[in-house]
């Protein structure tokens, strides 16, 4: 059993990018069943944005120099998770995710799409097929 992060505003589509997320939906894969868990909803400090952001950054990010800062605390947010499906990520959170042994998929396409292939993708891993059709 494992965890999925999803970025969709609709919970139809992967329509959101890992730093304008607002919140995940964690999927629970178990062996032949995806069910949805629960949305994470990501808190960012507003009033640090406001008062010390100095780069024109209006994502709410919290660092207090312009972008990033909240995005140790997303990752931290879904680090129970095995991946997370979103439509971009960037190379920085990419290897915060690596280190944390959390895999990375930037699609555009339907939620319901990106879990079948990706539970697939797993399936095949986890029991050592060939990924070659």
């Amino acid at each position: 059993m494992y965890k999925i992060a999803v970025a969709s505003s609709d919970g139809i589509n992967i329509d959101r990018t890992f730093g304008a997320t607002e919140y995940f939906t964690i999927y629970e894969v178990s062996e032949n069943d995806c069910r949805e868990l629960e949305k994470r909803e990501y808190i960012s400090d507003t009033k640090a944005v406001s008062e010390n952001c100095g780069s024109g950054c209006n994502k709410g990010c919290g660092s207090g120099t312009g972008c990033g800062g909240g995005a140790d605390k997303k990752v931290e947010l879904i680090s129970d998770c095995r991946c997370v499906v979103c439509t971009k990520i960037g190379f920085n959170i990419q290897k915060q995710l690596e280190r944390r042994a959390i895999s990375a998929f930037d699609v555009g396409c339907t939620v319901a799409e990106a879990l079948e292939k990706i539970t697939d993708y797993y399936a095949k891993i986890d029991s050592h097929t060939s990924l070659r059709k």
